[in-house]
This record gives structure tokens, C-alpha cells and sequence, in this order.
């Protein structure tokens, strides 16, 4: 045993042997709670189910719930090891149906090859299940199982061995042949392989366009053609009449498209040579496919390439597919998954492929830029876009093939509930994006030519919170654009070094040289500022030509903040500005300062934060309940930090009695009402949820929420924020995603919305 195969026996038998349980949804705290759950008030949904059977989708989780059943007879690559031992595969589908698309799923086993006794289990368990995805059975068996069961059963039921990989690769082959320039009716293919899912793939293809006439299809004896003997309907569907092609080296010959379904080896490099122009091979063999990717490039450098493998490019992966089709086929209750519907994911899979890749997949991939082409014309399985994209497809397939129960009225609120329901977006999140939205503000985007920055601005601008400018070179800003296939047309781009800007520089330099004149810049000094994208684009801000400013990821926080005070200046009566982030978890939202701006504050530089936040908070729709944080607790240190601390909540307290404001306090008492309030029942905030926290520097600000934030639990961060400038000038961690850099671009937007308010209330 070596230690890769000991890792993975480690990984199932640690803690709670295996890889899911049960979580309850419902309060069951109480004796109240119990009696609702169960006996006597069960009851109720019972009779009401008994009155209407489809109530069973209102009163129970039948419609979130599926099953994947088995019988172990053709377990991934292992063969029939029976029901018992492929166990763990089928409790693997259930994890990928949970944290893809959020649904529940139990996996059983059943100790049944003979078919209709599978059948009939199967069919006597179904009332369960809002789905049934079969997996691991093998052929040709498993083609009558689910013949029956989908004529039988009135729930949608999917061999994911089947129309998983026909699904998925006739999504890589229409875009592998638009990238080759071949049409499908035109191409030439080759199956290696007559099992399953090779009968699946090839039947879709078919329904896509691909001619029967055009396919050599080869099982172990060689290709099968319509002469041989007792073939089984399914390999007879796609026999040849041809009988000048034997073998697989024959078949290859001028082939544009291989697909392996068989085993490990069986495509050499010389069957490669004699392919036609840019050939299409999906090795889809597994864990080792039909030809390595190294081969196959070295025979043919022009070959357009995939496999099942996540180590090379264009995986084909069920997990693009099966999570999204089941999620939208269980929210419109479907009878059943029909060709529409399937034909529907294909179509999505490969458009999302050709749009721009989030900076969430290339983070993981480890690459600076993904985009469509031969090395990626398949979306990655962690591809945040693939539950909206491919179930709101099936979903709508479902609908308008009549074979839905729950119809879909409004596609944009569901979007948002399939993001909230993966931890993608949250409805606080949201309520950010519609008040931007109400009046979409002019945004500066200082780094115009970095990747995120560019991205975040197309992002910000489809979703209607902002006009996006960005500051740069527009020859360099179109050319990466160009190569990673961000479309920014339509986009302001400002160019410092344009010529038809020396009036707008001579004017912003004389507003600064004036406004700065008693602090040492003179007009030259403020003219040579003007070829700094931090201070042009904040003077932009100032002078009106602009709402809003974002800048971040290429700038060094001292220069601009230093730029900051000088352009826009802190606004009165506070002498100094600072930064908070927004943790959004499943216990409330947090606010976190100062987590950037202020290394080592002094006690007046802390109550100045205290102040700034409690106003932003309140900027949030929220009242602040605010806990100084530090090593102590009310008093007990003397010195240092907590002194400071204990120093700035009596001002607090004292300057604004109905502020909630009390500490110092260890960040454990903080965030544990119990605890706090039996320990310390004189606090100010007794009975009452911490929602703000105020650290005594920089160092512990920043900790703590990245602390949070790279736990890996399911927390949203909004922010930096900032606070206490004169204008909407916001900043951005080097380290922000595209995602978070929009997050803040309609917290600036919303700040520029109340910055014009006040003017015209002026």
C-alpha cells in the first residue's frame, strides 16, 4: 500500500467515518420545537399531503432530495465490486450534489443484479426522492433500467454514466469543431468503445447533428459493423455498412473526431499521424485515457484535445452537468429528464466556455488568464457561473417541453436564490447592488489595465450599479482586453499622457496647487502629480468629472493615502480617516476597523475610527452595537493597548450616551452574549448582539477578518471600506477578487449617491 492509497483510507476514516450526514433544518431546541417535528404536530402536513399528493413538495424536502442508487456492478474503472464496496463512490456523488448545486442526496446501495428485481426496489422507494440519479450499473442492464424506470416512475430519473459524459463532451465537441473550423454534420468519428456512456455520447451527437454514416463505432472485436452476429440493439444502432474498416488503426485513417470510452493505450501515435487536419481526440479512458496528452500532441502539434483527467486541459468532468441538471429539473418539479432538456445543458455548458472566466477559476487553475480556445473550450468544474447558467437552461427546457409540474415566473429572482442558495451572493449583498443600481454613478478605476480591474469595471457596468472609466494607456488597456477576451466596449477610457488632456491637467494642478499651496506644493509639484493615476483620477472625483474612484491593486497603500489627504482631504471634524470590512456569516454581519489605514493609532485616532464606523454602520441600514477589542477585559490592564482602549469608551460613552459602546473586551466575551453578560452584567451592551468591533491596531483589524475569511467557512467579505474622506474615494486589497472589487464599487457608488444628495441639499 503506498502512501497515496493510505492518504485516501485516512481521509474516510477520520472523525465521522465517511463523507456526509444528516443536518437538521428546523428549531428542535425546545419541547415546542419537538412537538412540531414530530408527534402530535406532524399530523397536520400529513393530512394535507393525504388531501393533495404534490403538497409533499411544500411540507417535506421530497423536492431538494435524490437519490443515487447502485448495484455496484461497474464501479468507475473498478469493475463489479459489488454494492457494499462501492459505497464510497456513491456517498463522493452525493457530497458533489450538496456543495455544487445545494442539493440533498442518500446514496443506496442495492444488492440486485437481476434487472427487474433492481426495478422493483427501485420503484418502492421512488415517493422518497424528487430524483433518482443511477449510477455505476453496468451495460447493457442498465439501458432497460432506466428505459423502465423513466416510462414508470413520474420523478426525473438520470444515468449519469451515461448522459453525464454525452452531455458534457457533446458540449467540448461543438466547440472543439467551431474551434477547428469543421462542422458537426461534416465531421468524421470514431468511438472506441460500445458500453454505456459511449452509446449515450454518440446518440447525442447524433441528435446535434453529427451523421450516422459518419461513425466508425468499435468495441472489443474491432468496428462494428451490420454483418456481425448477435449484437445487441444498441451496438446495432450504430453498426456500419461498410466493410473495407476492421480495426482501430483502419478507422482512424482521415478521421476528424476520436472519442475513447474503452481502456488505457489503445490510440497509438502513428493512428494520430493519419487523422485529418486538425484532429479532435477525446481520451476519455479513465484514470488513464486511450493516448497521453503528451503523445497525442507530440503526433499531431495541431490536435484539439481532452480527457477525464483534471491535469490536463479540457476536462471532461459529469460534475459540469449532472448537480445543475438535477437542480433545475427538482425546481420545476419535472416528470422526468427529456432530450430537451438535456440538449439545453449542452447548449449553456459550451457558451459559458466561451465567455470570460472569473478570477475565482484562474485562482484556483493557478493561471494568469483563461480564455477560449484549444487549451480551454470546457468550463472548470468550479466555475461559480455553472449553477445559473446550466440550470436555469434545463429549467426553462423543462418548462417549455411541457414536462414541468412548477413553473419559473420571474428568471431573475431565481438567478439570485441559486447564488444566495450556494453562498455565491447574500440578500444583504444584493440590497447593496439595487440602491446602486437606483442611480448608477461615474466610477474611476484607477489601474485600467489590470486584469481584475478591468473585469470588476465590465462586471459593475452589466450589473447597472456604475459607468465605469478607466484611467491608462487605451492602446495597452484594448490589447489585454483582446487577449483575454474582456469585451470593453462602450467603456470611457482616460489616457494621462493624451495630449488633448493638457487643459484638464493645467486646471486640476492649479485647483491643487491652490488648495495645497500652505502645505508645500507648489503648481510644478502639483503638475507632475497629474501623471499619477491616484491623483489625476481622485482630482477627477474633485473637480466633479467624475462620482467615485477605485484604486488598489497595483498602488502601495502609503502612496495613496498620502494622495488621498492631499487631493480630497478628511472630511470635518475628524482629523483622520480609516478603512472597515463588512463580514457577512451565518451568525449577522460584523464590521471590522480599521483593517487597513491606521497602523498604530493613538486614543485620538481610535475614537475617530470609533465615530467613523458607527456612521457607516448606520450607512448600512444597522445600529451599531460596538465593542472595544483588546487582551483585557474593563479594566484589568493598566497599561498599553487596553489602557487606550479603556481610555477611548469613557469618551465615547461620555460624548454620546446613546452610543452602545463598552470595553475593553477580549474578542471572546465580545462575541459570546452568554458569557459576556453573566461575567460583566454592568456592560452598556447587556442583552444585546455585537455587530462591531473595534481593534486597537492595524495588525489585529487585519488578522481578524482574513482570519474569517480563509477558515473556509461561508463567509462574504465586503471592503475595504473606506471611511472619513470628503469624496467617495475607495480602496481595494492586492489580493481582492474581481467579485470584491464590484462589491465595493456600489458600496462607492452608494456613498457618491449620498454625496450628491447632500449637495443639493446644500
Amino acid at each position: 500500500m503506498n502512501y497515496k492509497d493510505t492518504e485516501a483510507l485516512r481521509y474516510h476514516s477520520m472523525g465521522k467515518p465517511g463523507k456526509i450526514e444528516i443536518t437538521p433544518t428546523k428549531p428542535h431546541s425546545t419541547q415546542k420545537d419537538l412537538s412540531l417535528a414530530y408527534s402530535p404536530g406532524v399530523a397536520v402536513p400529513c393530512l394535507k399531503i393525504q388531501e393533495n399528493q404534490q403538497d409533499v413538495y411544500k411540507y417535506t424536502n421530497k423536492g431538494n432530495l435524490v437519490a443515487v442508487i447502485s448495484n455496484g456492478t461497474a464501479v468507475l474503472g473498478l469493475g463489479n465490486i459489488g454494492a457494499m464496496s462501492g459505497k464510497p463512490v456513491m456517498e463522493g456523488k452525493c457530497l458533489l450534489f450538496k456543495i455544487y448545486a445545494g442539493v440533498d442526496a442518500y446514496d443506496i446501495e442495492i444488492n440486485e443484479t437481476d434487472p427487474e428485481k433492481f426495478i422493483a426496489a427501485v420503484k418502492a422507494i421512488a415517493p422518497t426522492f424528487g430524483g433518482i440519479n443511477l449510477e455505476d450499473i453496468k451495460a447493457p442492464e442498465c439501458f432497460e433500467i432506466e428505459r423502465r424506470l423513466k416510462a414508470e416512475l413520474d420523478i426525473p430519473v438520470m444515468h449519469d454514466d451515461q448522459h453525464g459524459t454525452a452531455i458534457i463532451s457533446s458540449a467540448g465537441l461543438i466547440n472543439a469543431c467551431e474551434i477547428a473550423g469543421k462542422k458537426l454534420e461534416d465531421v468524421r468519428l470514431v468511438v472506441s468503445g460500445a458500453g454505456a456512456a459511449a452509446i449515450a455520447c454518440t446518440r447525442l451527437y447524433v441528435s446535434l447533428g453529427v451523421r450516422k454514416d459518419h461513425i466508425l463505432m468499435l468495441d472489443h472485436l474491432g468496428v462494428i459493423t451490420d454483418d456481425r452476429e448477435n449484437l445487441t440493439p444498441q451496438k446495432k444502432e450504430f453498426a456500419t455498412s461498410r466493410k473495407d474498416v476492421h480495426t482501430l488503426e483502419e478507422a482512424m485513417k482521415g478521421a476528424d473526431v476520436f472519442v475513447g470510452l474503452s481502456k488505457a493505450g489503445v490510440l497509438t501515435k502513428e493512428m494520430v499521424k493519419t487523422m485529418a487536419d486538425k484532429p479532435i481526440i477525446f481520451a476519455l479512458a479513465n484514470p488513464d485515457p486511450e493516448i497521453t496528452y503528451e503523445d497525442a500532441l507530440e503526433a499531431r502539434p495541431d490536435v484539439i484535445m481532452s480527457t477525464g483527467r483534471s491535469d490536463y486541459p479540457n476536462q471532461i468532468n459529469n460534475v459540469i452537468g449532472f448537480p445543475y441538471i438535477f437542480r433545475g429539473a427538482l425546481d420545476t418539479a419535472a416528470t422526468c429528464i427529456n432530450e430537451e432538456m438535456k440538449i439545453a445543458a449542452v447548449k449553456a455548458i459550451a457558451e459559458l466556455a466561451k465567455s470570460h472566466v472569473p478570477d475565482v477559476v484562474n485562482r484556483v487553475y493557478h493561471v494568469n488568464q483563461l480564455s477560449y480556445g484549444p487549451e480551454y473550450f470546457i468550463p472548470k468544474p468550479v466555475d461559480p457561473r455553472l449553477i445559473t447558467t446550466v440550470a436555469i437552461a434545463v429549467a426553462k427546457a423543462a418548462i417549455k417541453s411541457g414536462v414541468a409540474r412548477k413553473e419559473i415566473k420571474n428568471w431573475g429572482e431565481y438567478r439570485i436564490r441559486l447564488r444566495e442558495l450556494m453562498g455565491q451572493e447574500t440578500k444583504f449583498t444584493r440590497s447593496i447592488y439595487d440602491a446602486a443600481r437606483q442611480n448608477p454613478k461615474r466610477v474611476v478605476f484607477a489601474e485600467g489595465s489590470h486584469p481584475k480591474m478591468m473585469q470588476a469595471a465590465v462586471m459593475a457596468r452589466e450589473e447597472g450599479i456604475c459607468m465605469p472609466i478607466l484611467l491608462g494607456n487605451d492602446k495597452y488597456i484594448h490589447k489585454v482586453a483582446q487577449e483575454l477576451n474582456i469585451d470593453i466596449s462602450g467603456i470611457d477610457i482616460v489616457n494621462l499622457r493624451d495630449t488633448a488632456l493638457a487643459s484638464k491637467r493645467e486646471e486640476y494642478a492649479t485647483d491643487l496647487a491652490r488648495t495645497r499651496q500652505r502645505e508645500g506644493i507648489t503648481y510644478e509639484m502639483a503638475n507632475d502629480m497629474m501623471n499619477d493615476r491616484n491623483y489625476f483620477g481622485m482630482m477627477m472625483v474633485k473637480m466633479g468629472d467624475a462620482d467615485a474612484f477605485i484604486t488598489g491593486q497595483y498602488s502601495k497603500y502609503s502612496g495613496t493615502i498620502k494622495a488621498a489627504k492631499s487631493v480630497i482631504g478628511i472630511r470635518p471634524p475628524f482629523k483622520h480617516f480609516g478603512t472597515m470590512h463588512i463580514l457577512n456569516s451565518k451568525r449577522g454581519l460584523y464590521f471590522i476597523a480599521d483593517t487597513l489605514i491606521n497602523r498604530h493609532p493613538d486614543g485620538e485616532t481610535i475614537y475617530d475610527i470609533a465615530r467613523l464606523t458607527a456612521h457607516s454602520v448606520k450607512f448600512f441600514n444597522r445600529k451599531p452595537v460596538m465593542a472595544m477589542i483588546s487582551y483585557s477585559n474593563f479594566g484589568s490592564d493598566k497599561t498599553g493597548s487596553p489602557a487606550m482602549m479603556h481610555q477611548v469608551v469613557e469618551q465615547l460613552q461620555t460624548n454620546f450616551p446613546d452610543m452602545v459602546v463598552d470595553g475593553e473586551m477580549q474578542l471572546n466575551f465580545a462575541l459570546n452574549n452568554e458569557l459576556r453578560d453573566k461575567k460583566y452584567p454592568f456592560t452598556r451592551m447587556f442583552d444585546k448582539k455585537v455587530n462591531t468591533l473595534i481593534f486597537p491596531n492595524l495588525s489585529s483589524a487585519n488578522s481578524c477578518y482574513q482570519i474569517l475569511q480563509g477558515m473556509g467557512e461561508q463567509v462574504e467579505v465586503i471592503g475595504p471600506i473606506q471611511m472619513g474622506l470628503n469624496k467617495p474615494i475607495h480602496f481595494t486589497d492586492a489580493e481582492s477578487t474581481v467579485r470584491e472589487i464590484v462589491n465595493v464599487t456600489a458600496v462607492a457608488v452608494i456613498d457618491a449617491i449620498v454625496e450628491s444628495k447632500k449637495n443639493q441639499d446644500l
